[in-house]
């Protein structure tokens, strides 16, 4: 059986005109909201990606041409979104992978692209969840948060030449206190599909050999569905992603 419902959790928010993504590296928003991407792409949502650092550190192979391997994930995080419908933007501000600071200069970065780009609905990382190990994850969740303030006041970086920004909600994915969830029944294959376009992972976060790449795309997808499904269950659905909704930007 899965996870009990919970009576406080809220689900779907409208189709937003305009969403951002920010993830520390390529691939982290398919992971993280790949299927609601598709879902408001699909009902007409411009989705955008801002990745904050190069991935150049996204290999295990000791040998490895990082500056290859950084075009390479460039290239797959474009086709990416285009497997999630995205037609807009996709930032990348090339911070050194494993050394992104969540600092006033990155803060301002992402503040402009907010201010840019007018993002209904912003999604990223929580920066808050305990026991994160990955340092890139956490300052990404901050650049976040830290940026919407930016983006919205008036008097933060008046040197960018935009108008502030202030964006109705706020989505952090892998959250330890979920209170929201997406439904992604109809999607699922849309988030599978973007994953599989970081092929550059297949050896390292997605655990797929190439001696046995059938079987390991199999197994990786299973565990994407059930996550998918146990995450839906918090909130009585067949497939969600789960997200702690912040409104109050």
């Amino acid at each position: 059986m899965g996870p009990a419902v919970t009576p406080k959790m809220s689900t779907d928010l409208p189709a937003p005109k305009r969403a951002l993504a920010v993830g520390a590296h390529p691939d982290d928003v398919e992971f993280g909201c790949g299927a609601t991407l598709a879902k408001w792409a699909a009902a007409g949502c411009a989705i955008h990606h801002l990745v904050c650092t190069d991935g150049s550190k996204g290999s295990w192979d000791p040998a490895e041409d990082t500056a290859r391997l950084v075009s390479v994930r460039q290239e797959e995080q474009r086709a990416a979104s285009r497997a999630l419908g995205g037609k807009g933007d996709v930032v990348f501000l090339g911070w050194p992978d494993g050394e992104l600071d969540s600092g006033t200069r990155q803060r301002s970065q992402v503040a402009y692209w907010i201010r840019k780009l007018r993002p209904e609905v912003v999604l990223g990382h929580d920066p808050w969840r305990r026991y994160r190990l990955h340092p890139d994850h956490r300052h990404a969740g901050f650049l976040v948060t830290d940026g919407i303030v930016a983006a919205r006041d008036p008097h933060f970086f008046p040197e960018q030449g935009a108008e502030p920004h202030r964006p109705m909600a706020l989505l952090l994915w892998e959250a330890d206190e979920v209170d929201h969830v997406e439904n992604a029944k109809g999607f699922s294959e849309h988030k599978l599909a973007a994953l599989m376009e970081h092929q550059s992972q297949f050896r390292s976060t997605m655990g797929i050999q190439d001696a046995d790449a059938a079987a390991g795309v199999k197994a990786f997808s299973e565990r994407i569905l059930g996550r998918l499904g146990d995450n839906g269950a918090l909130a009585g659905l067949e497939l969600g992603e789960a997200f702690k909704l912040i409104r109050e930007l």
